[in-house]
């Protein structure tokens, strides 16, 4: 059963009334982030109840020791986990000397959260009696900034309703954290030094291995019903054992200000809390603290006021362009909102050494922050809804971890400078633990090389490949020809020993989408080459030079991917997703007992890997990556066939089959494909939310709605679209950015409408017919 709690609203996902079961699950949902930092929705008072602590930093990492029962030549010596980093959220409140924590209470009603995805707020409300028997009301708002992303703020109120009360809030800074993820119990931080200086306090710590340095901050201000106040505050420590196994220390890791005051009946008493971090990523490891102080006044003298309404005029400007609006559905409206509100939580792209992991800012599954997600399905969302530059970034995020993915492939036995980019990684090592995964899901490294052939062809800026992208080009390249074994008995090449991206499948032979990701990166690289050989010899000097590429070894790429080779089914006329698919009992979906889903929480590996189900879009990925290559009818036919054995448990898949659905003109099949990777986290479909969102599939949802019903395509250098409307719906509309040029597409049940904010006049075709738009005078 799905999670049926939040409420259908068109900007903001709402919890109304108090049910513990839920508090996993709305921590993960109504997490916040700025690009920079992130955190799930846990209370800032003490809970006591089931939870999932989370506080996230971009960038910082940990590398876990692999834990595996036996080693492989090769094998990734730690897995990259995302840490809990030290909280400031936290604020205690004592009532009478009774402890505010409502896994205790005696009583909670009038429960509200509400992530107000417009302004980017997490706002919460609740009335309490406590064990004292005063009742209380509370408010609480906070948000990440995203003018000062160093910064977030909290404003947390408390009524007493029934009597006059004496009122303790002790805002705190806890260095004292640990990962709910961690193969060894490694302690992930270690406190250097804990300060304050009159209303702020400061925690340093660094990183174990990686040796990153954080200094979390916070500073307050108090009120009496909107009057500010001062009190005297007490100073409060803590101390936990901290250090390498066998040396460990008590050391301070929580600083505390305890603040006392006597609160009427009827008043409220207010805190406001300005926190967050400032690292070595940014500033001298010396200078941290003088950088958290100089960060503090700046919130401090904005004011919280002031911040939030710079707050909602950044969001302003990221809705101005990222949203999509759908009249007439607010489920449907909802679900898109939250994925591209989340999608922008986590990625801003100012920062090239950042990427958008899995998890974003909401969890720890899966740990790194790059997977072949950001390059197959996160880069046309920052093309079209950000500058090209943002796209950029990601491409060149990529190209500076280039030596490291030839590393990657020499450990595997590959020479000559091929390169094999990570599976997961923070730096460019690949970190993943599963060797069906790190060894064998290598069509990843084709997305490397897809992302730039889809960047170039959208933006029109070939100069990324000419001053960079070729050079990942001649190592993915170098792999492919490597990694393909040539078949005397087919007369062909094949690549063995794989895993497609249906991870329900492991160690294949001939996976049909790998050998035709092969197949298209040869060509594609022999086809650049000769472009940069001829109109860029400047360059073309200066990489082969670099890369030692020759003439002859150009010739070979071209040769293999002409020679590869492709299961096939005569019975079915179709493409294969590997060899030896039709082996397996063909039952359909349909036929699966319902009590059995989803079967990777009900099967054992042995039964799903002699299953035909596909855990993914798999061969129909590929017909997705290179449509123009196949005709409509051959999508038909092989839509037709692998859809009824597709149980869509990754949250990649039904984006795919949402835009093919909507090319066939089976509109109510592409809806409920949509409905479900838009609300896959928020109805909770693969139960599984409260371990953090699925941010990366969030970037389909949206190419579900502009390439799916919006059929939009680069067709010859022009925007095309061929668009169609749900039945549910009466209009939807989205903006891209198309090579500096903001085009806003609007579609109702009998029109399409499309339209320019300034600049020249645009060709774009339409239904496969030329038009022209202007700009409205």
């Amino acid at each position: 059963m799905h999670l049926e709690y939040i409420k259908p609203n068109p900007w903001s996902i709402i919890e109304e009334g108090w049910n513990p079961e839920h508090v996993k699950s709305s921590e993960s949902l109504m997490s916040l982030g700025n690009g920079a930092m992130g955190q799930r929705a846990n209370f800032e008072e003490e809970y006591s109840g089931a939870t999932f602590q989370g506080s996230y930093i971009g960038g910082v990492y940990y590398p876990d020791k692999t834990k595996v029962g036996w080693w492989k030549n090769g094998y990734p010596e730690y897995f990259a986990k995302v840490l809990n980093a030290p909280s400031w959220i936290g604020i205690k409140v004592k009532v009478n000397g009774e402890r505010l924590d409502l896994h205790t209470c005696v009583s909670v009603s009038d429960f509200r959260r509400e992530l107000n995805m417009l302004y980017g707020t997490l706002d919460r409300s609740f009335k309490a009696t406590l064990k004292n028997g005063v009742e209380v009301s509370v408010k609480a708002q906070r948000f990440l900034s995203l003018a000062l992303n160093e910064v977030g703020a909290i404003k947390y109120s408390i009524k007493p309703l029934n009597q006059d009360a004496t009122i303790i809030f002790e805002p705190y800074l806890d260095s004292g954290v640990t990962n709910e993820d961690s193969n060894w119990d490694d302690q992930f931080w270690n406190t250097l030094s804990v300060t304050d200086d009159e209303d702020a306090a400061f925690i340093t710590a660094h990183t174990m291995k990686t040796n990153f340095h954080v200094t979390t901050m916070m500073r307050n201000r108090l009120f009496i019903d909107g009057r500010e106040i001062t009190l005297s505050r007490k100073h409060k420590t803590k101390t936990s054992y901290q250090g390498a196994i066998g040396h460990k220390e008590e050391t301070t890791t929580y600083i505390g200000h305890e603040y006392e005051t006597d609160v009427k009946q009827g008043e409220t008493f207010t805190i406001h809390k300005f926190g967050g971090y400032v690292s070595d990523l940014n500033h001298a490891k010396e200078n941290l603290q003088t950088a958290s102080t100089i960060v503090l006044n700046t919130a401090i003298t904005q004011g919280y006021d002031a911040m939030l309404q710079a707050q909602k005029d950044a969001w302003a400007q990221v809705w101005a362009m990222a949203d999509i609006t759908i009249d007439g559905d607010v489920k449907a409206q909802q679900g898109i909102r939250f994925n591209i509100f989340q999608l922008n939580q986590t990625y801003t792209g100012v920062d090239s050494r950042l990427n958008i992991g899995p998890k974003g800012f909401t969890g720890e599954k899966y740990g790194g922050s790059t997977y072949w997600d950001t390059e197959a399905y996160c880069i046309p969302f920052y093309m079209a809804t950000k500058d090209q530059e943002v796209a950029r970034n990601l491409l060149t995020y990529r190209y500076n971890q280039l030596d490291k993915a030839i590393e990657n492939a020499g450990k595997l036995g590959f020479k000559n400078g091929a390169a094999l980019y990570p599976m997961v990684t923070m730096n460019g090592e690949e970190c993943h633990n599963e060797w069906e995964i790190t060894f064998e899901e290598i069509h990843r490294n084709g997305s490397m090389v897809f992302a730039i052939h889809n960047y170039e062809r959208y933006t029109g800026d070939y100069s990324y490949i000419v001053e960079m992208g070729m050079e990942v080009i001649v190592g993915v390249a170098r792999f492919w020809r490597q990694r393909a074994t040539f078949s005397k008995a087919k007369n062909k090449y094949v690549i063995l020993g794989v895993t497609g991206p249906n991870e329900y499948e492991n160690n294949v032979n001939n996976n049909w989408f790998t050998n035709y990701i092969a197949k298209w990166c040869l060509e594609y690289a022999f086809a650049k080459a000769e472009e940069l050989r001829d109109n860029h010899k400047d360059d073309w000097k200066r990489i082969t030079g670099k890369t030692k590429l020759s003439f002859d070894e150009i010739l070979s790429w071209k040769s293999t991917a002409e020679q590869m080779y492709f299961p096939y089914s005569e019975e079915y006329d179709v493409f294969l997703q590997q060899d030896g698919f039709l082996d397996k009992e063909l039952v359909t979906v349909d036929k699966l007992d319902k009590s059995q889903r989803p079967i990777n929480q009900k099967w054992s590996w042995d039964r799903i890997l002699r299953s035909p189900y596909i855990k993914q879009a798999d061969t129909l990925q590929g017909f997705y990556f290179f449509e123009d290559n196949f005709t409509t009818e051959e999508l038909e036919k092989h839509f037709d066939f692998y859809e009824p054995f597709t149980v869509h448990e990754s949250s990649l898949s039904p984006c795919v089959h949402a835009i093919q659905a909507a090319k066939l003109d089976r509109m109510e099949q592409a809806y409920k494909f949509y409905l479900r990777t838009s609300r896959l986290d928020l109805d909770d479909y693969n139960k599984e939310v409260e371990e953090g969102l699925h941010i990366t599939s969030m970037a389909g949802t949206w190419m579900s709605v502009v390439e799916g019903f919006g059929g939009m395509r680069v067709r010859n250098n022009k925007l095309s679209f061929e668009p169609k409307i749900p039945d549910a719906w009466h209009s939807y509309s989205f903006k891209v950015n198309f090579r500096g040029q903001v085009v806003k597409v609007e579609v109702a049940k009998n029109k399409s409408t499309f339209s320019l904010d300034s600049g020249d006049d645009l060709e774009i075709l339409v239904n496969g017919e030329k038009c022209t738009i202007t700009v409205a005078r």
